[in-house]
């Protein structure tokens, strides 16, 4: 493998307000070079590179430091940020994936399908006019939300302060987190007080559901402290919501660039499992995954300093025609895993929420949902950090 020396690695602007991690700018520092200097360290552009750093064990989780990045140091939100089960190491890392695992069960998870069909068919039925929609409003936040409401046990009804909460909490993924501060913080104890509410009621008296497998997750006499229970709720609510709603806008954006394969979905509802992965390759909400050296190392030829953060840029490597050629999207074709819900020791916990979720909403709103095409004008966040549609109106045939 030649190396390129980091003098002449690309550079990329990642704090610059108007980058994309999809551009252009992007896949051809690719096509020059495995890595590129960012302002932060370094980004992995390639799906090999990409794939074992993933599970590198000089590197740590790295989006701990992601608010002192940004110049947040202190504060409820830097708690909370540093309190995540993704953000540990070692054995506290462990300790707390021990506890939490038998809530993200798949009996468990798998035990709701019926109620996710049902909710995708009630929204899709109460779309405001026959044969168009706005995507974000009238499906992907009701959707995302109130699949929440349903895991935890909360009034469906509610599900628009679950919304409204969890996507100001998501602008702390992005690049203007430190200006959005106050708003973050405001809305984290909105979702406190929930989560507090929750382990108070579940304490008292148990259900077969999400919130008690964790108020009585114990393992060797260990169980999880109150203030690791509310963070816990916390990271799901918001996690949960702001993932689904992100990947199916994104996942829509995706097929009606490819109206072949929404027609296939239709006709092959079983494939919706697929459709989920193969959108996570191409389009995730989840741009790049963060990790950080532990001690100076060489790797594929480049020496990394301790302390040098590393971005894994999780598009650029499953597009990576190096991993997949021409990268077709085909929801039929077997790939390699993506990278969408990181990897290694920190493999996203909620994975087979988002999975199941999605899976049955997908095939679903095909069927429905015949030739859809924007409509208007559409907005979306930033394409770094998380992304995802802001509004989404959308035109399309609707099924006899």
């Amino acid at each position: 493998m030649t190396v390129t020396p980091p003098d002449a690695a690309p550079r990329l602007d990642i704090a610059d307000p108007s980058f994309s991690i999809t551009s252009d700018l992007v896949h051809e520092a690719r096509e020059r070079s495995w890595y590129a200097r960012t302002n932060y360290g370094i980004a992995i552009l390639r799906y090999d590179e990409v794939s074992r750093l993933l599970k590198h064990p000089k590197l740590r989780q790295g989006s701990a430091a992601w608010p002192a990045h940004n110049g947040v140091t202190e504060g409820p939100f830097a708690d909370w940020f540093a309190s995540w089960v993704l953000n540990k190491e070692g054995e506290e890392h462990h300790r707390l994936r021990r506890l939490m695992n038998p809530a993200f069960s798949s009996k468990l998870i798998g035990g709701l399908v019926p109620r996710f069909q049902a909710l995708a068919t009630e929204l899709i039925d109460g779309f405001a006019e026959p044969g168009r929609c706005e995507f974000v409003a009238e499906f992907a936040e009701p959707y995302a939300a109130r699949v929440i409401a349903i895991m935890l046990g909360l009034p469906e009804h509610e599900w628009p302060i679950i919304a409204r909460e969890s996507a100001t909490i998501g602008l702390a993924m992005g690049i203007t987190l430190r200006q959005d501060l106050p708003k973050i913080e405001e809305a984290l104890r909105s979702l406190y007080a929930y989560a507090d509410a929750l382990i108070a009621d579940r304490r008292g008296a148990e259900r077969d559901d999400f919130v008690s497998a964790l108020v009585k997750a114990n393992r060797d006499s260990d169980r999880l402290s109150d203030a690791e229970l509310r963070d816990a709720l916390v990271l799901l609510i918001f996690g949960g919501y702001d993932t689904t709603r992100n990947q199916l806008g994104l996942a829509m954006q995706t097929f009606m660039r490819h109206p072949d394969q929404w027609r296939l979905l239709a006709e092959r509802p079983e494939l919706g499992g697929k459709a989920v992965e193969e959108v996570m390759r191409v389009n995730p909400t989840v741009r790049w995954v963060t990790r950080e050296a532990l001690e100076d190392f060489t790797f594929a030829g480049l020496d990394i300093e301790a302390g040098t953060t590393v971005h894994l840029f999780s598009e650029s490597a499953g597009t990576d025609p190096r991993a997949f050629g021409e990268s077709a999207f085909d929801i039929t074709a077997e790939r390699k895993p993506h990278v969408g819900f990181g990897g290694g020791a920190h493999h996203c916990l909620g994975h087979f929420v988002a999975r199941s979720d999605m899976s049955e909403a997908l095939p679903l709103l095909a069927r429905r949902m015949r030739d859809p095409h924007i409509d208007g004008r559409d907005e979306w966040l930033p394409d770094s950090g998380n992304t995802g549609p802001i509004r989404l109106p959308i035109a399309f045939t609707p099924a006899p």
